[in-house]
């Protein structure tokens, strides 16, 4: 019986029309009818890499895939760091299209592996790492919630079950199947008064106002207001489509496929909107409605800054004792709903939650009339519409 080699592969270099030479690296691989067939990669440049031995460390990932069904010690990675290596060129290419992972999971197990994962655990063996040991890592972790810390279990989870089908750990090899990591939240959020609404809109500056008006009359989560441009609304029908979410500068779908649904927006908030509009240097239809000047408009700010530097300094100085983040609005939009006596089956279609039994197993489909019928009434107690009736009125009198 032939036992699959080990195979190196070689590199040629080759002359391009344009530009310096490049390395190409061939190895032997099985095509579909299980035949023998060469393969071709170009590595890069001689100038990304001067020599050989430079192109040689370059390939040094692919070189574990060509040889994932030899059991020599060769084709095996031998730290945690090497098996990240492989994953990501394997699972996290961001050229190519899965069916797994849209384009922002990628990126964001990246950022993780970058930054939190593989500065800990790189240089250990594959079964050097323990399941104690990372749960006291991850209980060690002050600056993160639960909720992220249980993400990056999964990401580290998700690796070693990767080593798993390449065949270089065994079944039942996985130590962080016995990590264990509550995803219960550290703290309560609790919905705003409509006095404390009101006082902190008025501590916001007008950007962050309007996204806070926004978020508090729409129930929409912070990172979908961030995702909003200016095509997205519709003055006619007085609806927004929530199309995408921006997390940490990194833009993607929504949550979920019910959060992609066209969302009601009152005349008030309309309002709020369009002043903003008169008063933001991008206003085009496909400039971001809160875009951030930092960056000359690219892309909108990260929603933890806006946090640091209004949010949260705004509800110190109206006086506001409870934690005040993005999400309090939500909670208070979806609160003053249940309180106005709504229908359940309103309160989960503008909450727009993935599963109805998150609000009451209801079978019914709410009309738009109803929804935006319930959302004006938020809108009623949030913004006092008599009162921005009667300012209006005198307004136009003058």
């Amino acid at each position: 019986m032939n036992r699959p080699r080990y195979q190196h592969g070689f590199f040629s270099r080759h002359q391009r029309k344009k530009g310096p030479e490049v390395w190409v690296y061939r190895w032997r691989d099985i095509d579909a009818k299980g035949k023998p067939k060469m393969r071709a990669l170009v590595i890069g440049s001689v100038k990304q890499y001067p020599t050989e031995t430079a192109a040689w460390k370059a390939v040094s990932t692919l070189r574990l895939d060509v040889n994932h069904h030899t059991s020599r010690p060769e084709g095996l990675p031998e730290t945690f760091e090497q098996l990240v290596e492989h994953y990501r060129l394997i699972e996290l290419d961001l050229e190519k299209e899965s069916e797994r992972k849209v384009v922002q999971t990628k990126q964001t197990y990246a950022v993780y592996l970058k930054a939190r994962i593989v500065p800990r655990w790189g240089h250990y063996r594959l079964r050097e790492i323990k399941a104690v040991a990372v749960e006291r890592w991850l209980g060690s972790i002050d600056d993160l919630a639960n909720g992220t810390k249980a993400k990056i279990k999964g990401i580290m989870s998700e690796v070693f079950q990767h080593a798993i089908r390449y065949g270089w750990l065994n079944d039942g090899e996985n130590p962080i199947f016995a990590v264990r990591q509550s995803t219960k939240r550290k703290r309560v959020t609790e919905p705003l008064e409509v006095a404390e609404f009101r006082a902190l809109i008025l501590e916001l500056p007008q950007r962050m106002r309007v996204i806070g008006i926004v978020a508090a009359t729409t129930g929409l989560r912070i990172s979908e207001v961030l995702g909003l441009k200016w095509m997205d609304i519709d003055w006619k029908t007085l609806q927004m489509d929530v199309t995408r979410s921006v997390v940490d500068g990194i833009v993607g779908k929504c949550k979920t496929e019910t959060s992609r649904r066209p969302v009601p927006i009152d005349e008030l908030t309309t309002a709020e909107l369009l002043a903003w509009k008169r008063e933001t240097c991008y206003a085009e239809p496909e400039d971001w409605v809160f875009a951030s000047e930092r960056v000359q408009g690219k892309m909108p700010p990260w929603a933890d800054t806006l946090l640091d530097r209004f949010l949260q300094p705004a509800a110190k100085r109206a006086g506001i004792t409870k934690w005040v983040g993005f999400h309090t609005f939500r909670h208070t939009y979806s609160t003053l709903l249940k309180a106005n006596g709504e229908d359940v089956k309103v309160v989960q279609e503008l909450m727009r939650h993935a599963n109805i039994s998150t609000t009451m197993n209801i079978y019914t489909k709410a009309l738009t009339s109803a929804k935006r019928e319930a959302q004006s009434r938020v809108v009623d107690v949030l913004l006092d519409r008599s009162r921005n009736v009667v300012e209006s009125a005198a307004e136009d009198a003058a």
